[in-house]
């Protein structure tokens, strides 16, 4: 149906509730007990779980019936700010569809004379301070809807980073528009890295949905180490579960993606099979990485699309090897993604 047209539903409504919205509870059992969520429910068949005691993630994503995000064994606990060291992260790290990984440093546990830091940062661990919500208006006519929150890395006489999160959209685009703000608060300057973990899972995942793409695969020693499957398919199709897979075993590629005429990076998962797709698009200018990690382990089989400032190699590599950021006091950057589900002729015709 065409909520853009008020015509369809003028008059026959009481509340905007009834297309769709923003509805926020918190959790009463479980390892996620007592942690804040927001439904939002689009109005398209996609409805998403933003967790605001976990940096405003996103966990649970569907479209009509289908899935479009991996759980994790862990699945939805609560925000353990103090698991930051070593790999404490996987004991928090529930999957979803998208955690954030940052945002002063991410990837593996490093340490150099500035301190040791754990697994992929603190971000996630971190619960935000609501700032406002906008509901969809059906008297105005206004459908879009909009949440707002401020999530803070900092420390005494240390480090000072805000990140300003907006999550938004409008009833009947089957869309999810995210932008960060990311500001130095404090006075001196401040490491900054960050990566966006798109987890997916299935049935959009599923053996044979096609990852598109379009870049440059970059060389990193443990190329020669794939396994046989990414050595014939180079991260362009999803496998079936394997038993390399198993525990820790993984395929990560270092993508130097294409951009189009506006830098605007493009890229997502086919399943042709259910005509569904998630297409994620987001700027080289803010995030000139594409990282695409796949785990094709039996029962935890799952991939992600990951832009990013850098490869996920850690603060103390990105700042010996030079490519590590360092906000100036009251410097700031900025960071948007679009996701959005694709159905019907578009999923074939999307291709790169």
């Amino acid at each position: 149906m065409n909520l853009s047209d008020p015509s369809n539903w003028k008059d026959k409504l009481s509340n905007s509730r009834q297309l769709g919205g923003i509805e926020t509870s918190i959790l009463d059992n479980g390892a996620g007990r007592g942690t804040r969520i927001a439904w939002i429910n689009t109005g398209t068949g996609l409805r998403f779980k933003v967790v605001l005691d976990r940096g405003m993630d996103i966990l649970d994503a569907f479209h009509n019936e289908h899935s479009l995000s991996w759980i994790s064994n862990v699945g939805h606990v609560s925000s353990q700010p103090f698991s930051n060291q070593g790999i404490d992260w996987l004991r928090t790290f529930g999957g979803g569809l998208l955690t954030t990984c940052g945002i002063s440093s991410m990837g593996p546990p490093n340490a150099d004379e500035t301190g040791s830091r754990g697994l992929h940062g603190n971000y996630s661990n971190t619960p935000a301070e609501l700032i406002s919500i906008k509901q969809p208006d059906i008297y105005s006519g206004d459908l879009s809807y909009e949440i707002v929150g401020i999530i803070r890395e900092t420390t005494t006489f240390g480090p000072s980073l805000e990140l300003k999160r907006t999550i938004s959209g409008i009833l009947g685009s089957a869309e999810i528009n995210i932008k960060d703000e990311v500001f130095n608060r404090g006075n001196s300057p401040a490491p900054h890295m960050v990566l966006y973990h798109i987890n997916c899972g299935w049935p959009l995942i599923d053996d044979g949905t096609r990852i598109v793409w379009k870049g440059e695969i970059q060389k990193r020693e443990s190329d020669d180490s794939m396994s046989d499957f990414n050595k014939k398919n180079r991260f362009t199709k999803c496998a079936a579960p394997l038993d390399e897979h198993s525990a820790f075993g993984e395929d990560v590629a270092f993508i130097d993606p294409s951009t189009d005429e506006n830098d605007q990076v493009t890229c997502g998962y086919m399943n042709d099979n259910l005509e569904l797709g998630l297409s994620i698009s987001f700027s080289k200018k803010q995030m000139p990485w594409l990282i695409n990690w796949q785990h094709w382990g039996k029962n935890e089989y799952v991939t992600a699309l990951e832009p990013a400032t850098n490869p996920p190699v850690g603060q103390a590599a990105a700042r010996e090897n030079g490519t590590l950021i360092l906000l100036k006091p009251g410097e700031s950057r900025t960071y948007e993604i679009k996701l959005e589900v694709l159905k019907g002729q578009t999923v074939s015709e999307f291709k790169m």
